[in-house]
């Protein structure tokens, strides 16, 4: 897909992996729905110039997201969406005295990480089936979401995200199957350990060791490194119903 004078929507845009995603569309001439539930993303746009459109919403309400949607038709169509927004809160399945710690988090982490996602891939298909097909094949969209190398490696007390993440992972191949039909392909980036501002209350030292655990190059993920990738998905036809980890080839224990 080209990205030039398409219309993208970016979720979770106000930080992060998201902001920073929008930020180089932005600057290859995309114009972007930057949308997120924190309030700060009016100022986030209003940062990134005329080519982004802020939009306050939450991904597990589907006419939220429509909403979003409805914006970038408004614009000639919506060509694209990387799906950032989500949590990475943590919980024991027992406490102290080995009692159930309970399931109301481990249903939130759900609701945001796997139902946004679905009803983000449905919304945003539901949207690109009538797009004009683009290029020599035909392409009407391209939809990336995010999960992490949790899915894979999850560690003690991530039993919530990280089952949240697989699931996230799970969808991409059945999604790309369903919607090629449609000249639409989805796929899946998950990132290592990131220094973005959702691992800012993590300890320290876990932060450290993940660096030097990390075969090449010795840190953390960085945005900008999410950001790459996510145009060059974009921009490559052939890139359809895979997870691609973007890690430094470190796994988790």
């Amino acid at each position: 897909m080209e990205i030039k004078n398409k219309n993208f929507l970016v979720t979770g845009a106000a930080s992060g992996l998201g902001n920073a995603t929008a930020r180089r569309l932005i600057d290859a001439g995309a114009r972007v729905i930057m949308s997120d539930s924190n309030e700060a993303i009016g100022a986030c746009a209003d940062d990134l110039g005329a080519q982004a459109i802020a939009h306050h919403g939450d991904v597990t309400r589907a006419d939220d997201v429509r909403a979003a949607v409805e914006l970038a038709k408004e614009l000639g169509g919506l060509h694209g969406v990387v799906h950032c927004a989500g949590v990475a809160w943590v919980q024991p399945l027992l406490d102290a005295d080995g009692q159930p710690t309970g399931s109301d988090l481990f249903e939130k982490v759900q609701r945001i990480n796997l139902l946004g996602t679905f009803i983000i891939l449905q919304q945003a298909a539901s949207a690109m089936q009538h797009n004009e097909p683009q290029g020599a094949d035909g392409e009407r969209g391209v939809i990336v979401t995010v999960s992490s190398i949790t899915a894979f490696d999850g560690g003690a007390y991530q039993c919530a995200y990280a089952s949240s993440k697989a699931a996230v992972a799970g969808l991409t191949l059945p999604a790309a199957r369903e919607l090629g039909q449609h000249g639409i392909r989805v796929m899946n980036i998950a990132p290592g350990p990131a220094d973005t501002p959702m691992l800012a209350n993590a300890p320290q030292e876990r932060l450290e060791a993940a660096k030097v655990a990390t075969p090449f190059p010795h840190r953390l993920v960085q945005a900008e490194d999410f950001a790459r990738l996510a145009e060059s998905i974009i921009d490559n036809v052939m890139l359809n119903g895979e997870v691609i980890r973007l890690d430094g080839g470190i796994r988790l224990r």
